[in-house]
């Protein structure tokens, strides 16, 4: 079992975080902690959705509670109906009722207005004879008083709900919710309910992990309170920990608990208490802090308290990996594993040894398998938690997991969401999230999934089997041709299709006004010029190497030409920051960011597909939506620098070289190379 203070200390005095095994961890904190179910409360009916009862419910009311007609008819005796038949019919004596009314004393069956003829007031012609019991409901037919309802430790749904009102239950008996406290610290973080919207100035950082966390928690059941944020001052946290601890179950310090000069949770909560574990071997989330507190008088002893990572995805996984068991053992439930699927690893993933690391990942049924991407792995990528689908488990014995190995992915999202989602690799383009969109309006199960691998990674991802979709812009250079050249030589043997989503343009980002009088491409080899460039592999960086040897440019002499970014979004806001004086990109980047566009160089942007795919409905959307929606045009349009006229044009392109236009479609207008004068090329 880990020591009190997990970490250890130089000579210098400085701590430093350790790196206990995941499960050795986790066993000493609920050893520790030893979650049991929390006592009962008594809560109204109407307000008991999602809680868990804590003991056996009983109906108090049987349902129905008096025998009711089923139908809209006439009530009568059953034996007063034998021998009614088409050539002897009878006239009976009756009650007429309506479906819910009380069965008439001396009654026990109702014949259906339809399979009678009315006479006269309470008396009918029958041509059939009834049974007792017929299309009447009887007493305690659905539920019967004094029956078990439910058992303890049931979590009420909404239907639920609804048979305890019919039972005639009005209050229940749960388990009281878990109550946890969160509080972010630092010196640096704002709350970003008390910016009256404004942007934080620079320095300062929007806290986001406590509401994520306290919305977290109210879904698995728990109470969750959220203070403001605390300074990093030991002393104003160990005030924010005491007042925490008097009325709380858990309570949750967010950032703090790494080694720097100023992270003292580690210290506050062995001031109170005791530390079990001072970092775990986990990516991300290492530096996470598991301890138990004294919370002052009538606390009830020692509770649990976490020090969670600061940076987002890894402060999430703490949540799953220490918190989430706590809050299902409190309420007495088992701790729910999310649906799994096997999928083949479209990227390799290294990770080192002695780790638990966990990967966020994109999901797609592609081929008749599931194929995951996965995405960026920086713990401090938010973005990352709402775009994964799943999440994958490289256990500490594992170097790593290689390209097209089969793994097993915890689900995120829904599983029918997973099967019905796009996948589409390559280079991104913001007409990609336009498109999505409008798939989304008109078809709300329908994700079109991305991933930003560059063109070429695109087309190998699709020769491959790990997407529907590769997003290319890949400019030959011998023919001037885009796409065409690539697919022939990256896919030979093969017939595949390439739909145009538009012309755009390409040329130099950079900051408002031009202050260092950028021109163009020659300007990059300045001394005074810092440029930031796209990752190899993307079609970006193969037309500016073109367009570099095409001016006799050396790449050496452009001051950070190996600096890469992975989107022309990532460049542009390189260069809004002063990160950058210029940087290669789409004008519809430099639009979005307002910044000053020179453009350079026209382009034909495709989606790359099998014909395999042709049929697939999935694919008629995105022609629906590239042919006819006003919307997307419009707002296409109004991002700048795209001309949709070939907007939805296919070419057929063989692996043996030859080309040529769908039949519908005629041939493709061939490509020109780019120019590289100012107002840029030809204009498509």
């Amino acid at each position: 079992m880990p020591s009190d203070e997990a970490a250890s200390r130089s000579p210098g005095g400085r701590t430093f975080v350790g790196a206990t095994p995941l499960e050795e961890a986790l066993r000493a904190f609920l050893d520790a902690v030893n979650p049991v179910a929390l006592p009962a409360e008594d809560v109204p009916v109407e307000d008991a959705a999602g809680r868990v009862t804590a003991g056996v419910v009983f109906a108090r009311l049987s349902s129905p509670h008096y025998h009711a007609s089923a139908m809209d008819g006439y009530a009568l005796r059953a034996a007063d109906t034998y021998g009614a038949s088409e050539r002897t019919p009878l006239r009976v004596e009756c009650v007429q009722v309506d479906t819910g009314d009380p069965l008439p004393d001396g009654c026990d069956a109702v014949v259906p207005l339809e399979d009678a003829v009315r006479v006269e007031e309470g008396l009918i012609e029958l041509r059939a004879a009834a049974h007792p019991w017929q299309d009447v409901r009887v007493q305690g037919e659905d539920i019967t008083a004094g029956q078990v309802l439910f058992g303890e430790n049931h979590r009420l749904g909404p239907t639920d709900i609804g048979v305890l009102l019919a039972a005639g239950v009005r209050r229940v008996r749960v388990r009281r919710r878990p109550r946890v406290t969160i509080i972010p610290t630092g010196d640096e973080v704002v709350s970003p309910f008390s910016a009256g919207g404004l942007p934080p100035p620079p320095g300062r950082v929007i806290e986001t992990n406590g509401t994520v966390a306290r919305l977290t928690l109210a879904g698995w059941g728990a109470e969750a309170r959220l203070t403001p944020p605390v300074p990093d001052d030991p002393v104003r946290l160990a005030e924010a920990l005491d007042g925490a601890l008097r009325d709380s179950d858990l309570v949750l310090i967010g950032a703090g608990s790494s080694a720097g000069r100023d992270d003292c949770t580690a210290r506050v909560i062995a001031d109170r208490g005791r530390v079990l574990v001072h970092g775990v071997a986990v990516r991300p989330g290492k530096p996470v802090i598991l301890g138990v507190a004294l919370g002052g008088t009538g606390s009830g002893g020692a509770k649990p308290v976490i020090g969670l990572p600061g940076y987002p995805v890894s402060s999430a996984l703490a949540l799953e990996l220490y918190v989430k068991p706590l809050i299902f053992a409190w309420l007495g439930q088992p701790l729910l594993q999310a649906e799994t699927v096997s999928a083949h690893l479209g990227r390799t993933v290294p990770s080192p040894l002695g780790v638990d690391e966990f990967v966020r990942v994109k999901v797609g049924r592609v081929r008749d398998r599931y194929v995951a991407v996965p995405l960026p792995r920086g713990a401090g990528l938010l973005s990352a938690l709402s775009q994964a689908d799943g999440t994958i488990h490289v256990p500490y014995t594992r170097e790593g997991v290689a390209a097209g190995e089969e793994v097993s992915v915890a689900l995120t999202r829904p599983r029918h969401l997973v099967d019905w989602a796009l996948m589409v690799s390559g280079s991104h383009d913001l007409l990609l999230d336009l498109l999505g969109s409008r798939l989304a309006a008109a078809d709300p199960g329908l994700i079109l999934s991305t991933g930003r691998v560059g063109s070429v990674g695109g087309l190998l991802a699709l020769r491959d089997g790990f997407c529907h979709l590769a997003g290319a812009h890949l400019l030959d250079e011998t023919t001037g041709d885009y796409n065409r050249p690539w697919v022939e030589r990256l896919l030979p043997d093969r017939e595949v299709r390439l739909l145009t989503l538009a012309w755009r343009q390409q040329g130099l980002m950079v900051a408002p006004g031009n202050p260092k009088g950028v021109t163009g491409l020659g300007d990059l080899a300045r001394s005074d010029v810092v440029f930031i460039n796209r990752q190899r592999g993307s079609g970006t960086r193969v037309l500016l190497d073109y367009l570099l040897r095409q001016a006799t440019i050396d790449p050496d002499s452009v001051q950070g030409y190996r600096r890469e970014e992975g989107s022309h979004l990532g460049v542009a806001s390189a260069v809004a920051s002063g990160a950058a004086d210029a940087g290669m990109g789409i004008a519809a980047a430099a639009q979005a960011l307002g910044l000053d566009f020179i453009p350079v160089a026209a382009e034909r942007y495709d989606l790359i597909y099998l014909p395999e795919f042709e049929d697939d409905p999935r694919l008629a959307r995105i022609r629906d939506v590239l042919a006819a929606d006003g919307t997307f045009r419009r707002a296409a349009e109004a991002l700048g620098g795209y001309d949709l006229r070939d907007t939805g044009r296919v070419q057929v392109v063989f692996g043996a070289g030859e080309s040529q236009g769908v039949p519908d479609g005629g041939h493709a207008r061939d490509a020109p190379g780019p120019e590289t004068g100012r107002e840029g090329g030809s204009g498509r």
